[in-house]
């Protein structure tokens, strides 16, 4: 199969910055795929569903090489929608996902978005404000709407790679509940890490290079069961 290429897609309003900290600490190769609404302004018009960010992102990565995507916040969704449909995603690791659908309104998600933010550490909120400011309120209100009503627990009954999750202690957008929905969909390793909130890629790095290891390992381990199979004769 060869050595996976670790993907990482920002979550909501997002860059490439989101992942600094995490990709210092992992000791493989590693890139940033960026998206309308993450990393990159969304104009009006465009189609921002799930499933046609997952194309894009599909169209934005090696071919028929082994993948593991690692996903936070909004881009957990087009992260499994794509892991859902193709053969090259072989790992996903999922931090802080949605899409709760006891959150799928307007209101009840910015309850959830406020009981979350005051759990954060205010030191990240400079650089959250430069790329929220890069991506523009309003691409990253279409995004969101775009993503609300999409079902991540229903697409993660269809992958068939190894799954971590990872989710702040003190997450309400990603909650125990939910957390434990996707867990079961997916029948992934889910972690909660102490203290931690939304913004565990930037609070916790290195609750993210474990969750990575973990399904690298896996990776690793089911290849090498496949190696071990006796061939039948031709």
């Amino acid at each position: 199969m060869g050595n996976p290429l670790v993907v990482f897609v920002p979550g909501l309003g997002l860059d490439e910055q989101e992942w600094e900290r995490v990709r210092a600490r992992l000791d493989r190769d590693s890139v940033v795929v960026v998206l309308p609404t993450m990393g990159q302004p969304a104009r009006r018009g465009l189609d921002l569903r799930v499933e046609a960010q997952a194309a894009l992102l599909a169209r934005r990565l090696p071919r028929n090489a082994p993948l593991i995507l690692v996903a936070h916040s909004a881009s957990c969704p087009i992260a499994a929608d794509l892991a859902s449909r193709s053969g090259d995603v072989v790992g996903l690791v999922l931090v802080g996902p949605v899409t709760d659908p006891a959150a799928a309104s307007w209101p009840r998600l910015l309850v959830q978005w406020a009981r979350t933010a005051v759990r954060e550490p205010w030191w990240q909120l400079p650089a959250l404000f430069r790329q929220w400011a890069r991506t523009g309120p309003g691409s990253m209100i279409r995004g969101m709407n775009a993503v609300r009503p999409f079902r991540t627990d229903h697409a993660l009954r269809s992958v068939q790679a190894p799954v971590a999750i990872v989710r702040g202690e003190r997450d309400q957008i990603a909650a125990k509940e939910w957390s434990a929905t996707v867990q079961s969909a997916s029948g992934g390793h889910l972690s909660t890490v102490r203290g931690a909130a939304h913004m565990v890629p930037t609070t916790h790095p290195d609750a993210v290079v474990d969750a990575a290891h973990h399904v690298l390992a896996a990776v690793t381990a089911a290849e090498r069961l496949r190696d071990d199979e006796p061939q039948l004769p031709i």
